[in-house]
């Protein structure tokens, strides 16, 4: 049976028509901070990014454009204060107060990167200042898909005619460091308005480079709480969403913020991101009760129920307690029980910087490996299994071996490990386009050396066998598993959807890297059924006595002593075969044609072919005749270019009209006619090219050739 498919959200609107869906990823624009910084202070001017110009188009081009003031301008910090200062190192809290932008998710997550200094100081370099050295220039780092860039911007902020900043501003009016932050994400991302939409697990990921793991609070594990517990203790970063909320709301208008939103009776604010910055197992007079900390980016509006400030329950503590926990101030931090958390909200998400949380190994270390990849139409965009159209197998495939762990004091039978999937957005712009409904299976394999061949799908179970499909950047899923080898086949839910992608995977110890993969744009190997069926009958009727009397009669024949023969024997071997099978059938190979499949098969280049090389040769020459003699329907000896294409999908290799009209010009004869000989060549070709460029490619993408090579 098939494994069970769950998509979850509800799809996001289509792209707008005359766009493709896929467009390759546009890479950031790196520019050199230290080298501008210079050119600046040399000139003695002010640095102004063009590439994120003062600009409305640098605002976007959508409903956030509606919410503009009239007069909007572009002002430099020492135009709206007389003595700005870029960071207060004096502040515990973030003091940033959303502004315009609905980037509620990206400040909570802002929010939980103060409880790691160290982490906040990569994102934001603290040697930077509006005295020494300013030259209107500052930069910030984020983790994009795989690295670590370096987002430069200069420090003209959008304001009203008043002079407030239109988006992320500071309580206290002369600091800047979240306003500037918020620009260069924005520019990373495109636009202010593609912040406009977002979760707290992405930014969390682009401030840390970590892996997410999310918690539906409604199905919580039991261990939650120690799952809580060791991620306040670890190097991990929370943050959660509550729900969107019903009709029994107030709506409040924040001047401040500069946004109405919804409030809920209980003070917690509908569909808004918060920071969990604590957790503390309090004794009560009934007995002990575990409580979270939350806060509320705003800086303001907390929950009121239960061990909220005003709370009654406080007085069953202790006074030591009350007073160490209790603060008495709309700061937008609360306290609320672990029971309440899992009613009000939706889900919680823990990023983890070692993918050591969810186990019990504390302090070891941990391996990551990432690969890069793409999903692309009519190759390598295969779909889910559970779409039924047996192209499942045209997915990328990644070979994993979870190797056993020396270090540990008893040999655990089996080993954590974390697979992150995660898509490129397809345009510069994050928001312009819906993400694909993503997913990944697992399964257990035997063999090490080749892809999974299509029919095993239909045969194996994989590892997890509920696959969830999320149209989320990312799908993160913990496993625990035997040391092992096993194959990884990520993809989207639709087949023929187009997407680069990340993967990674997390363990104590492991090797994870690409199966053999031919390229887009060129040609791809994919294997089908038909191939692997149909070639074990062919190679079946050789097979025990009859085989190894070909080989001894035609190789005795050629040497006794040294069984290798050249393209002269070659040729006279190819040509004499009587096929049993081929009735009416000849061989008839030019010393051209030999010398052409020698130099293609001679592995070692001792210009003669040994008896396993000849066997390869051998098996693969039988599999094209009876693809050739199938589709020469009106038995001339020789395919025109139709024949030629349904011949080539017949053995299972996919080729863009425009190389297999290439081929037939350079096998074929004047009338683009290929004979069976040609034919052979042809796809040994295609075949064994395939080969090398699978063993030089260090991306799947691309080779880079030394002269020999």
């Amino acid at each position: 049976s098939m494994p069970f498919l769950l998509c979850l959200k509800k799809k996001k609107s289509p792209v707008p028509l005359g766009r493709s869906i896929f467009q390759k990823h546009t890479p950031h624009i790196q520019q050199n901070y230290q080298a501008l910084l210079e050119s600046c202070l040399k000139s003695k001017r002010l640095f102004t990014d063009e590439t994120f110009p003062a600009h409305i188009s640098s605002i976007g081009t959508g409903a956030l454009l509606k919410k503009l003031p009239r007069n909007l301008k572009w002002k430099r910090p020492h135009a709206l204060h007389k003595s700005p200062v870029f960071y207060a190192t004096n502040r515990k809290q973030l003091d940033l107060c959303q502004g315009l932008v609905e980037n509620c998710w990206f400040l909570a997550a802002l929010e939980a990167l103060t409880f790691h200094q160290d982490i906040l100081a990569a994102v934001v370099p603290q040697n930077q200042s509006f005295e020494r050295k300013y030259a209107g220039i500052f930069h910030f780092r984020f983790w994009h898909f795989g690295e670590w860039i370096d987002v430069v911007v200069d420090d003209r902020l959008p304001v009203n005619e008043a002079g407030e900043l239109l988006f992320v501003s500071s309580v206290y009016k002369n600091v800047f460091w979240g306003a500037l932050l918020e620009k260069a994400y924005a520019k990373l991302y495109g636009s202010y308005e593609d912040l406009q939409i977002g979760q707290v697990s992405e930014a969390l990921v682009d401030f840390t480079g970590g892996v997410n793991t999310r918690i539906k609070l409604a199905e919580s594990p039991p261990d939650l709480w120690d799952i809580l517990t060791r991620a306040t203790y670890s190097r991990s970063l929370m943050g959660c969403q509550t729900h969107l909320g019903n009709k029994r709301f107030i709506f409040l208008v924040s001047l401040s913020c500069m946004q109405t939103t919804k409030v809920l009776k209980n003070g917690l604010v509908a569909g808004h991101a918060y920071t969990v910055t604590g957790i503390r197992k309090v004794t009560c007079r009934y007995g002990p009760e575990n409580l979270v900390r939350l806060r509320n980016p705003w800086g303001k509006i907390e929950w009121r129920g239960d061990w909220s400030d005003s709370s009654y329950k406080w007085e069953l503590l202790s006074p030591k307690e009350k007073i160490l926990l209790r603060k008495k101030k709309e700061d937008g931090e609360f306290w609320m029980s672990l029971r309440d958390f899992k009613i009000h909200f939706v889900d919680l998400v823990i990023c983890k910087l070692t993918p050591d949380l969810m186990s019990q190994e504390d302090g070891k270390k941990w391996m990551y490996s990432l690969k890069s990849g793409r999903w692309v139409k009519g190759s390598t965009a295969g779909g889910s299994l559970g779409f039924c159209n047996g192209n499942f197998w045209m997915n990328p495939q990644y070979w994993l071996n979870v190797l056993p762990v020396e270090d540990s004091k008893k040999s655990p039978s089996t080993c954590k490990v974390v697979i992150s999937l995660m898509q490129k957005h397809s345009t510069r712009h994050r928001n312009r386009a819906p993400h694909l409904f993503i997913g990944f299976l697992l399964y257990k394999y035997q063999e090490s050396n080749r892809k999974l061949p299509p029919g095993f799908f239909t045969r194996h179970q994989p590892v997890n066998k509920h696959q969830v499909f999320l149209d989320d950047r990312e799908v993160t899923h913990d496993f625990h598993l035997e040391p092992s080898i096993y194959v990884i086949v990520p993809s989207t839910l639709e087949p023929q959807q187009e997407s680069e992608f990340i993967l990674r995977v997390f363990s104590r110890k492991h090797v994870l890297r690409i199966f053999n993969n031919l390229v887009d744009n060129i040609f791809l190997l994919l294997v089908n059924d038909f191939f692997f069926n149909t070639l074990k009958e062919i190679v079946d009727r050789y097979e025990g006595k009859i085989w190894e009397d070909f080989f001894t009669k035609h190789f005795e024949q050629v040497s006794a002593c040294n069984p290798e023969i050249n393209a002269v024997q070659l040729q006279r071997i190819l040509n004499n075969i009587a096929l049993r099978n081929f009735q009416n059938f000849r061989l008839n190979f030019s010393l051209d044609s030999c010398q052409g499949i020698l130099a293609l098969l001679d592995l070692n280049a001792t210009g003669t072919l040994s008896i396993q090389e000849f066997r390869v040769l051998w098996k693969r020459l039988l599999f094209y005749l009876e693809v050739f003699q199938k589709r020469d329907t009106n038995r001339s000896g020789k395919l025109d270019l139709v024949e030629l294409h349904t011949a080539v999908q017949e053995t299972g290799i996919s080729l863009s009209n425009e190389v297999c009209n290439l081929m037939a010009i350079r096998y074929g004869d004047p009338d683009l006619q290929i004979s069976f000989e040609s034919f052979v060549c042809f796809m040994l070709r295609v075949e064994i090219m395939g080969e090398v460029f699978r063993n030089l490619t260090q991306d799947g993408k691309g080779i880079y050739l030394q002269e020999s090579e």
